[in-house]
């Protein structure tokens, strides 16, 4: 008799401890407060420390929150019971949040090797081989990708990236202009027209910004890097007013003061040009006056055109 009552009692705690984790999984499920989530989940894990799932909603919470460290440790607790392909993606994830790039990419791998349907996984492998600097490894990703998906611009552009990164500019330029082929957006020829700017086919990227503005014209991105064309290609009062509309968006775009500055220097306005070239300083110096060209290394100018900012510094720099 006792030892029915025994099983009895046995069987009376599993089905009420089997229905209070059923209860809190359905309350961290539908709650929207990532702390709450991650305290229901815990207290799942503490009555049944083999329920998976509890594990992966608080990893997910975890990642959610900013928890990085604490997501990848419940991650892997999953893995080494029983490993899947999202779980080694999302750990991937959470490692290339802590930007542990190579860990990232052995996740990834694994996760597309586990399903090969989960193109997320190989399509963030391409993206993090892009950050390591594998650029060949990367091309053979986006190979695979766009065989699976053809009509993707987003895969031209990061192969695009990568032929870039391989010193392959035509190669490059094939892709970009893919992509717009596939789909002419405001997006694709602003990407072009970046490219283009970068290996100094001025005119050819204008004409990539302008039809990109046409499309979107809330971009201030494309207004200071048209600028920057037509500045290069001797248009100075078309310069100036692309460099006034990138402004417009943002008041202390130090580049498109520089912009201007440079612009006006050109025109002979040198009244206009110091009062740009000195409100710029102001914004990247404030508490020391701008003395050499290397003041302005964190500038697109510096960056990118230096030798074009370096002969223009001098000009403005006889201003004072």
């Amino acid at each position: 008799m006792k030892r029915h009552l025994l099983i009895i009692a046995t069987l009376f705690f599993c089905f009420t401890s089997f229905a209070q984790v059923n209860k809190l999984l359905r309350q961290a499920n539908k709650s929207i407060d990532l702390n709450e989530k991650i305290d229901l989940y815990s207290q799942v894990i503490a009555l049944d420390s083999k329920n998976l799932d509890a594990y992966f909603f608080r990893a997910l919470a975890k990642n959610d929150l900013g928890d990085y460290h604490g997501a990848i440790v419940d991650y892997s607790k999953i893995i080494l019971v029983e490993p899947d392909a999202d779980t080694y993606f999302n750990r991937g994830n959470s490692r290339y949040s802590i930007k542990d790039y190579e860990g990232a990419k052995e996740d990834y791998r694994k996760a597309f090797e586990l399903d090969k349907s989960l193109t997320d996984a190989l399509y963030s492998l391409g993206c993090v081989n892009l950050d390591l600097g594998e650029f060949i490894e990367a091309i053979k990703d986006f190979n695979k990708l766009i065989t699976f998906n053809p009509l993707n611009p987003k895969l031209y552009y990061q192969r695009a990236q990568a032929y870039q990164g391989l010193q392959n500019h035509l190669k490059a330029l094939e892709d970009y202009s893919r992509a717009i082929k596939v789909d002419p957006n405001a997006d694709t020829y602003y990407n072009r027209g970046v490219f283009l700017l970068n290996i100094n086919y001025y005119q050819r990227a204008n004409d990539d910004f302008s039809s990109s503005l046409k499309l979107n014209d809330n971009n201030s991105y494309a207004y200071f890097y048209r600028g920057a064309t037509h500045l290069f290609l001797g248009e100075f009062i078309k310069a100036i007013s692309d460099f006034e509309d990138a402004l417009s968006f943002d008041a202390l775009d130090f580049d498109a003061l520089l912009g201007l500055a440079m612009s006006y220097q050109k025109i002979k306005d040198l009244e206009k040009a110091k009062f740009y070239f000195d409100k710029a300083s102001n914004i990247i110096s404030p508490n020391q006056p701008v003395t050499n060209v290397d003041a302005l290394k964190n500038t697109y100018w510096h960056q990118n055109q230096f030798y074009y900012l370096n002969d223009n510094f001098k000009n403005l720099q006889n201003l004072n």
